[in-house]
C-alpha cells in the first residue's frame, strides 16, 4: 500500500513546485534510487498532462566515475546531459543516497572537474531555463545525522516538506519589500561583526518552488562592499568533508583569511577560481519546523532563526556580478541556544536572537507560520 504522505509530496512537487502544465516535459533525476516517490512523480506528471522523463543515478557509481575523471570526458558528459536538459520545461532533482560522505575520498582536483563541467551545465541550463525543484529523501543516515530515530525522522521530514508553503510565501512579502528598500546590513554575533550593502539587488522569496524543504528570502551583497568577520556555528558538508568552526575575514568583498577544522582544505576550495573568495548570496532562514543542523545544506539553510552567507556563484535573480564554479551555503544560527545575534537593516534592528522584532515582520516568526 502506498504511503499517502508520498502521494501528497509528489502531488505538491508536480502541481505547485514546478507547476507542470499540459504538454510540458519534466526530467525526474534520482540520485540513489527511491522507487516509490519516483513512481508517484511519474503518475502525477501524467495526471497533469505532462510528459515525464526519468534518469536514475547511484552515488557510489558517481564516485567511481569521478575518481578517474578528466576534463575532456566530463565536458562530453556535461554536453550529453545538457542536450537532454535543454529539451525540458521542468526538473525535479531527488537526492536519496545513503551516505552523505560518499565523495569524501575523491581528490579535490577531480571534484573541481565535475563542478566546472556538469555543475556549470546545471547553472547555465537547468537553473536558467527550467522550472526546477531539488529535494532530499529520508534515509537511516539522515536520521542518524539529525539525532532521530528512522521513523521519527520520516515524520519530521514529511511535516517539513508538505507544510503550507503558499501561506509562508504570503508572509514573506513584507520581508522582500523591506530588503528591496535596504542599503546597509550588519550581522552581529559570537565571532561575527560584518557589514555590507544589498542596495539595488533584488530580494527573492523561496517558498516551496525551488527547494523542498524551503523557507528563505535571499539576495546578494554588493560584491566589494563586505568588510569584517563572520564565524559560522553549524557543521557544513562540502565535497565529501564536513567543515566546522569556519571563519572568514573580508576586506572590500574578498575573503582574505579563512580558517576551519581543516584550514588547508577550505582554502583550496576558495582558490577554485577568482569568484570563490567573494560572496554570491545572503539569505534569511524561516522554516518553523527546522530547528537543528543535520549536516544537510538543503535543510540547514532553512533553519528557523538562521542566515546563510554564501561564497561563490550568485543567482541570476539576485545578481551581483560574481561568477564561480562553487556555491556553498554556510549557515549561522542566531537563536539564544546558539549564542544569539542580531541583524540590522540601515541601523534598525530587525531580528534579535532569531526572532523578528519589528511589527511588519512578526508574521514570519515560527508560531505564525504553522
Amino acid at each position: 500500500m502506498k504511503d499517502p504522505r508520498i502521494e501528497k509530496l509528489a502531488y505538491n512537487l508536480i502541481n505547485y513546485s514546478v507547476s507542470l502544465q499540459p504538454g510540458e516535459k519534466v526530467l525526474i533525476e534520482n540520485f540513489g534510487v527511491q522507487k516509490e516517490l519516483v513512481t508517484s512523480l511519474v503518475a502525477q506528471a501524467y495526471k497533469a498532462g505532462g510528459f515525464p522523463f526519468v534518469s536514475l543515478k547511484e552515488p557510489q557509481i558517481d564516485r567511481e566515475m569521478m575518481l578517474g575523471a578528466n576534463p575532456e570526458q566530463y565536458a562530453k558528459i556535461a554536453e550529453f546531459e545538457g542536450n537532454v536538459m535543454k529539451e525540458m520545461d521542468a526538473y525535479i532533482g531527488l537526492r536519496a543516497g545513503d551516505n552523505i560522505n560518499e565523495l569524501s575520498d575523491v581528490p579535490a582536483e577531480k571534484l573541481k572537474i565535475n563542478g566546472e563541467t556538469v555543475g556549470k551545465m546545471h547553472t547555465s541550463i537547468r537553473v536558467k531555463q527550467t522550472k526546477w525543484v531539488v529535494l532530499r529523501y529520508p534515509s537511516a543516515s539522515m536520521a542518524q545525522l539529525s539525532g532521530m530515530s528512522t521513523v521519527g525522522f520520516e515524520d519530521f521530514y514529511f511535516q517539513v516538506c508538505t507544510l503550507d508553503y503558499s501561506k509562508m510565501g504570503e508572509a514573506m512579502e513584507s520581508l522582500v519589500t523591506l530588503m528591496n528598500q535596504t542599503d546597509r546590513v550588519r550581522l552581529v554575533g559570537e565571532g561575527t561583526d560584518l557589514r555590507f550593502s544589498i542596495k539595488d539587488i533584488p530580494a527573492i522569496k523561496c517558498a516551496g518552488q525551488l527547494n523542498i524543504p524551503d523557507g528563505e528570502v535571499y539576495t546578494a551583497p554588493v560584491r566589494d562592499s563586505i568588510n569584517g568577520t563572520i564565524t559560522y556555528n553549524t557543521p557544513s558538508p562540502y565535497q565529501g568533508f564536513v567543515f566546522e568552526n569556519v571563519s572568514f575575514t573580508f576586506e572590500n568583498g574578498k575573503i582574505v583569511k579563512a580558517t576551519a577544522n581543516d584550514t588547508e582544505r577550505i582554502n583550496k576550495i576558495l582558490d577554485t577560481d577568482e569568484g570563490a573568495r567573494f560572496i554570491g548570496e545572503f539569505a534569511i532562514g524561516v522554516n518553523p519546523f527546522i530547528h537543528e543542523p543535520m549536516q544537510d545544506i538543503l535543510f540547514d539553510e532553512k533553519i528557523e532563526g538562521s542566515f546563510h552567507f554564501t561564497p561563490g556563484q550568485c543567482y541570476d535573480e539576485a545578481p551581483n556580478g560574481n561568477n564561480s564554479a562553487i556555491h556553498w551555503d554556510l549557515v549561522n544560527i542566531q537563536r539564544p541556544e546558539y549564542g544569539g545575534g542580531e541583524i540590522y537593516f540601515d541601523d534598525v534592528l530587525i531580528r534579535k536572537d532569531g526572532r523578528f522584532v519589528i511589527p511588519e515582520l512578526e508574521k514570519l516568526n515560527p508560531e505564525n507560520l504553522i
